[in-house]
């Protein structure tokens, strides 16, 4: 059974990035699970070059590990990579934070508040997951500084990786839990409370965290 659908317009390598990722994030595509060159070209109804260079480009966002006798697989996140991500995360978290509560406009804030109730409406844990990520767009969006939005972009889909492997852990209580904490969130942000707003963010990072170390 063909996982995908054909690509819209063939040969477009990006297109091709586009649906391999979607199918990653939707679970389609389980980490560890092999990308092979030749199926994803029959499913996508294009040549194996754009499939190619689509891995490359999955590869370089971290979505994709390539091993010269085992080809591509949907990456599987180390204990180490947890731990970095989530350092990382929590690095760049704190400049937006500090920033949306100093300088957010109401609309900014409407809008974080906004991606934080559509989760009101995700009934599966990838759905939720592609809402917890929109809800973070938000607040760096929110934050009016450039660079930290390059830096959240250069590693928003290893982050989106890292939340999917979470679920595959657990999705216990999952679904009401994120609702909760992201309303909490927005409440912080709304109060102009920056070390209640860091307090909040840094459990809500951890709560992740622990079910990937400890779970």
């Amino acid at each position: 059974m063909t996982k995908m659908g054909p690509a819209r317009r063939r040969g477009l390598s990006t297109e091709v990035a586009d649906e391999i990722r979607e199918a990653i994030f939707d679970g389609r595509y389980a980490p560890g699970e092999a990308l092979r060159e030749t199926e994803l070209s029959e499913a996508l109804e294009v040549s194996r070059g754009p499939v190619r260079e689509a891995l490359q480009k999955l590869e370089r966002e971290g979505l994709v590990h390539t091993e010269w006798h085992r080809g591509a697989t949907v990456t599987a996140l180390s204990l180490q990579d947890v731990a970095e991500l989530d350092s990382l995360r929590g690095a760049l978290e704190v400049l937006a934070v500090r920033r949306v509560v100093d300088q957010a406009t109401d609309a900014d804030l409407s809008l974080i508040e906004k991606t934080a109730a559509a989760m009101d409406r995700a009934d599966t844990p990838h759905e939720m997951v592609r809402c917890d990520i929109a809800f973070h767009d938000a607040v760096y969006a929110a934050a009016n500084h450039s660079r930290l939005q390059q830096a959240w972009e250069a590693i928003r889909s290893q982050v989106h990786l890292f939340l999917i492997t979470r679920v595959g852990v657990s999705t216990d209580g999952y679904l009401e839990q994120i609702r909760e904490e992201h309303r909490d969130l927005v409440a912080a942000l709304r109060l102009g409370n920056v070390d209640g707003a860091l307090k909040l963010f840094a459990e809500h990072r951890r709560h992740a965290f622990d079910v990937l170390t400890k779970g």
